[in-house]
């Protein structure tokens, strides 16, 4: 194309021959290298057809069977070429349209004929996903042991296999203007609140970024409020927990190279459950969940809870440990805050060095580096040794929490609060629970109360927050999903009516 001036045109009926149609093709993709485009002629006659496809993206197996069939058009009715999508695009698809429907793994066939092209698209997309296997952050003990990965297809499939209704709605989109991510909404039709659902349209149509990283990196663009510590939406890569939100009246957010969900709108409480409440004694799931609960005050309050009383209110001890503990904190040459930050930074990077490092050498490194700094910092009077046990307790407290997102957000938070205990003892931790507690009731996901059914109160809510009641009781749904549709399920124990 050197030495005449070349134009880009759009439409491919612009184009008047084959090698025209390949220069404005090629000049559309950059003069890319694996583009190919492979002339062949029918068995019956001279007639030219032009096969074109991006060779990185399609499935070779597949792509033999168009070459060696395409001369005689046996291949519309080959079985294996009955498992690929065959599209017949009309006479004004455009080279944008060409080259992005190129980019998402189609192969063409191009034939020119005397009222214009004739264009045959094949979608023989290369599928390359890691096998189908239990999330390790979200095991549980009884249940489904398997997850999704980073196919938006095989994950939309799971979630079809486990929820079959004809209400369940699947809608895509393309994110990034580089990047061009198939991304899926899915929601219940009839359950789902249209307000939220449109809101959630509103908020992904309006995303403007070249590449689309990850679900996490477009949580912060769809959350209502992106500077506040807590996540607003619920993250998962467990399908059965994406289908009992989905039937609850929520919304369910997957992007293709992402083994992720967004589920959308989350209250507090939904982050301290977990599949394993439902797939037990009802007792037991709401022991458990209380105990979680339970670890948000300890996670949270318990090293600044320590340092009030040690620098301001040692009259709380009781006097039998008295004694004892003011012997652990006298040899110690720092104030209480120092010993905290210590610990809890050491904790910290024990922990982050354990996700690094492969699997059995971060377990080993966890277990003996935790026992030797704890050991050493003591022995070296750094650190007394209650401070070690409440930095511990916190850790492990901290650890309870079922979702990553929002025990990040605990080991964070405890760090103000441990700068207000020292600087004004309970006070201080008392305006910060305060602070706290007022930003929790203005938090909203999706414009409904982050703190449903506390705030605003709901009874029926109490069902499935704070305590896990029997299932027949889950008559209908939470309303913090503000669902239109809040029947659930009927009397399940009519049985034992119709027994007397």
């Amino acid at each position: 194309m050197e030495g005449k001036p070349f134009h880009r045109k759009d439409e491919v009926q612009q184009c008047m021959d084959i090698n025209e149609f390949k220069e404005q093709l090629l000049f559309h993709l950059g003069n890319t290298e694996d583009l190919v485009m492979v002339s062949v002629h029918s068995h019956a006659g001279a007639s030219q057809s032009l096969i074109v496809y991006i060779d990185s993206l399609v499935d070779q197996v597949k792509l033999e069977e168009i070459i060696e069939w395409s001369g005689e058009m046996k291949w519309l009715t080959n079985d294996r070429m009955m498992s690929s999508k065959i599209k017949f695009y009309g006479d004004m698809l455009s080279f944008h349209q060409l080259t992005q429907k190129l980019l998402d793994g189609e192969a063409f066939i191009i034939s020119p004929e005397e009222t214009g092209w004739k264009i045959k698209g094949i979608a023989i997309t290369k599928e390359l996903s890691r096998s189908i296997e239990e999330p390790k952050n979200e095991q549980v003990i009884r249940g489904p042991h398997y997850g999704m990965n980073e196919s938006l297809s095989s994950n939309v499939y799971l979630l079809r296999q486990r929820l079959k209704s004809p209400h369940l709605v699947v809608r895509y989109y393309q994110i990034g203007r580089e990047s061009n991510t198939k991304s899926a909404l899915i929601y219940v039709e009839n359950a789902a609140n249209h307000m939220i659902v449109e809101e959630f349209i509103r908020r992904i149509e309006s995303i403007d970024v070249d590449v689309a990283h990850s679900v996490g990196f477009l949580e912060e663009m769809l959350e209502d409020h992106c500077l506040s510590p807590f996540p607003q939406f619920l993250v998962t890569e467990r399908p059965d927990r994406v289908t009992e939100n989905l039937s609850e009246g929520r919304i369910a957010f997957l992007m293709d190279g992402s083994p992720t969900a967004l589920i959308g709108p989350a209250s507090f409480f939904s982050f301290y459950q977990s599949p394993d409440d439902y797939n037990g004694r009802f007792i037991i799931g709401t022991f458990y969940r209380l105990l979680r609960l339970t670890s948000f005050i300890v996670a949270l309050l318990l090293p600044a809870i320590y340092i009030a009383i040690i620098s301001f209110h040692f009259e709380v001890i009781p006097e039998a440990l008295t004694l004892p503990a003011k012997k652990a904190i006298e040899d110690i040459p720092y104030p209480p805050l120092f010993e905290a930050f210590i610990m809890e930074i050491t904790i910290e990077l024990i922990r982050e060095a354990t996700v690094r490092l492969p699997f059995p050498v971060g377990q080993t490194i966890g277990v003996v580096g935790g026992l030797v700094i704890g050991d050493a910092v003591v022995s070296a009077g750094f650190v007394s040794n209650i401070m070690v046990i409440v930095v511990a307790l916190t850790a492990i407290s901290s650890f309870v929490v079922p979702s990553v997102e929002m025990n990040a957000t605990v080991r964070i938070l405890r760090f103000p609060f441990m700068i207000l205990a020292t600087l004004f003892g309970f006070y201080g931790v008392t305006v910060g629970l305060t602070i706290l507690l007022i930003h929790l009731i203005r938090l909203e996901s999706l414009g409904v109360p982050y703190l449903t059914p506390i705030a605003p109160f709901h009874k029926s809510g109490l069902r499935d927050s704070l305590f896990r009641l029997p299932s027949w009781l889950h008559s209908t749904r939470p309303a913090g999903t503000l669902t239109r549709n809040r029947v659930r399920q009927g009397f399940s124990k009519r049985w034992q009516h119709a027994k007397k």
